[in-house]
């Protein structure tokens, strides 16, 4: 696997950063899908680790490479889990951050400090080939609660509406090394890793 280049699947600005330090640590070749003039597969699972597969077999198949995708979203507790699945199109499918975000203060606004739980989760795969029949999957969690308004200008997607306790801050004030190292892409990235190098 040392120096093997691997199609990332996604086209997700905030993610690509995130995957950044990835392939240093994995000693792998990042090659982004877009670099390759491949679009994203439809994703019609109905749960996370279906929608990386999706996207990660797609990716492998218009390659030839090995794949790695990742589908990740907010799970909110006092809106039984949602938006979930559809994080990224919560207010329509062409909906921008600041939509969502506004569609989910509006949806929490009566909703109490300590009834405002969620966490972030996110599913990775990785797959050999298009046909691989054992992909290595890796998930994390990133536990917190939503605030009643912003707080932070960096990250993307629900960054500034979602505080860790732990840390006292929103994942929009975090650092970026912060952040890789105790969001839920982090943890699954450290887990993915660990079941690379067993195949070593």
């Amino acid at each position: 696997m040392k120096g093997q280049r691997v199609v990332l699947a996604s086209s997700n600005a905030g993610k690509l950063a995130e995957f950044d330090g990835l392939a240093k640590t994995i000693d792998v070749e990042l090659v982004k899908q877009d670099d390759l003039g491949i679009s994203g597969g439809e994703e019609n699972g109905l749960s996370f680790v279906e929608n990386a597969l999706i996207k990660a077999r797609h990716a492998s198949f218009q390659s030839g490479l090995p794949a790695l995708a990742d589908d990740s979203g907010l799970c909110v507790d006092a809106l039984d889990g949602m938006p979930g699945l559809r994080s990224a199109r919560y207010a329509g499918d062409d909906a921008s951050a600041e939509d969502n975000i506004d569609k989910l203060l509006l949806a929490m606004k009566d909703v109490p400090t300590e009834r405002r739980h969620a966490h972030f989760y996110c599913i990775l795969v990785y797959l050999r080939h298009p046909e691989d029949p054992s992909p290595l999957i890796a998930e994390g969690f990133w536990h917190g609660r939503i605030l009643e308004s912003r707080r932070g200008k960096g990250g993307f997607g629900y960054d500034a509406v979602f505080f860790d306790p732990l840390v006292g801050l929103t994942a929009a004030e975090l650092s970026a090394d912060s952040k890789r190292v105790i969001s839920h892409r982090g943890q699954a990235l450290y887990e993915l890793r660990r079941k690379i190098y067993r195949l070593k």
